[in-house]
């Protein structure tokens, strides 16, 4: 008997050690063997739906930057510390100062009249007058800079890195075009992409609506971004399950395209698809109102995004439903990708609305959006915003500001760094807990009934 039972424990000791020895292995691998540097075995996760995982370095041939100054683009990430690409965060290039642009652009921003007459004669017109009163709550460090200052763009993309997040979603007009408060910035992308190529960050694309955009038009701009940028070390790809990379975009107010003239893009047998070409790529949708979710199914987009930072404004802005959406997305194959963002405020320039603005509560509501997010396990989230400063959803520095007739918001008593610490604290715990989903997953694939359940599903273990 005591034969047996020292039998038994040095085979359990044996056990034991295999099992902690493949679980170190797993966490020492390095993402050129095969895993990312973000979440080990978090490529295994897509397998299981047949989903996308984000692509976590350039390739040899990616890392060639065009244009710009390729000297400067060759520099390493510098001190901002790990940088996580499943972090997006919604970049804008549409301020402009005299100094750079001989005019100021958007801190000039008009204040847009309530659709209702009778409501909007209750409240002012007009615009501001930068750079004592802009189109803002809150004041930034930098002033009222101009997206073309080359400083800018640096301290922007050491503030990004700072911030952790990894790739910066570029808000994209096609040349010539612009919101009707703006100027062309098209023109600006190459900028864009070699500095952030210089902190080790990636750039991917929200595609704005525009007069004319539809399927068609979309098109066409898919292949002119992939085309003109597709090369670039900092452009962002996917990687699927397969090991095949494809970009991915944001379609900001995709529902303004009925979904049937989408499917003729999005859908292999549609009249000009782009499934299977050289343009093929990961297309997300905004979700606004709940039956939208149908719409994206039926228009062959591969997920869907939420982008507003008012918690309760809309459907798929709304915490609550955010479980449900997931679902849905789990059960067809789509990719769920919460938007999150520090409070909201645009009576800047819509002071009618005053009743969608999300207070800050110095970081708490940031805080509570963030943990809503983790809690539906993403496997990607996007940040509104990085400069969004129309509607208060910025985690750039911001300093305190007082003028004759206005006292601006401020990120008092924390200091300008707040919410970029904030985002920086937040994505290390995503990291974190994903491997704790990674460590449950290596424990379900060792139960037979899962190996049989995967291998029925997925055809790959």
């Amino acid at each position: 008997m005591a034969r047996l039972r020292r039998k038994a424990c040095v085979a359990l000791f044996l056990f034991t050690l295999f099992i902690f020895g493949s679980l170190m292995g797993l966490r020492t691998l390095k993402p050129t063997d095969g895993f990312s540097d973000l979440a080990p075995g978090l490529e295994l996760l897509p397998i299981l739906g047949g989903r996308m995982s984000r692509e976590a370095t350039a390739s040899p041939v990616q890392a060639r930057p065009q244009g710009g100054n390729t000297k400067a683009v060759l520099s390493n990430s510098g001190p901002e510390g790990t940088i996580f690409y499943d972090v997006h965060i919604f970049y804008y290039t549409w301020y402009g100062s005299p100094h750079m642009d001989g005019k100021y652009i958007h801190w000039d921003h008009i204040l847009v009249p309530h659709w209702d007459p009778k409501v909007a004669s209750s409240y002012p017109r007009g615009k501001h007058m930068p750079p004592e009163d802009i189109a803002s709550s809150f004041y930034p460090e930098l002033n009222s800079y101009s997206s073309r200052d080359p400083d800018v763009l640096e301290s922007h993309m050491e503030q990004i890195g700072a911030s952790a997040a990894g790739v910066l979603v570029l808000s994209w007009y096609p040349p010539g075009l612009a919101d009707d408060n703006g100027e062309p910035a098209e023109d600006l992308v190459p900028a864009v992409l070699d500095a952030a190529y210089r902190h080790s960050l990636k750039v991917a694309f929200q595609i704005q609506p525009y007069r004319g955009r539809n399927d068609q038009t979309l098109h066409e701009n898919i292949k002119y971004i992939i085309d003109r940028y597709g090369d670039h070390g900092a452009f962002y790809k996917f990687t699927s399950s397969t090991g095949k990379s494809l970009p991915l975009f944001y379609i900001y107010d995709s529902y303004l395209t009925p979904p049937e003239s989408w499917s003729d893009f999005l859908t292999p047998t549609g009249s000009h698809s782009v499934r299977g070409s050289p343009y093929d790529s990961m297309f997300i949708a905004l979700i606004v109102e709940e039956r939208h979710k149908h719409d994206i199914l039926t228009g062959g987009f591969d997920g869907m995004y939420t982008y507003f930072a008012s918690n309760g404004f809309s459907f798929g802005s709304s915490h609550q439903n955010w479980k449900a959406i997931k679902a849905f997305c789990d059960g067809n194959n789509l990719l769920f990708i919460p938007s999150v963002g520090p409070g909201y405020i645009d009576t800047s320039i819509r002071p009618w609305n005053n009743h969608n603005t999300r207070n800050r509560v110095n970081g708490r509501y940031y805080e509570t959006v963030l943990q809503a997010a983790l809690n539906v396990r993403p496997e990607i989230v996007t940040i509104t915003s990085f400069n969004e400063w129309h509607e208060g959803t910025q985690i750039e520095r911001a300093m305190p500001k007082k003028t004759m007739t206005r006292v601006y918001l401020d990120y008092q008593p924390h200091g300008p760094e707040h919410y970029l610490e904030l985002t920086r604290r937040w994505a290390e715990q995503f990291n974190k807990e994903k491997q704790q989903w990674l460590m449950y997953l290596f424990v379900s694939l060792e139960e037979p009934s899962a190996r049989r359940r995967l291998a029925g599903t997925s055809g790959a273990v």
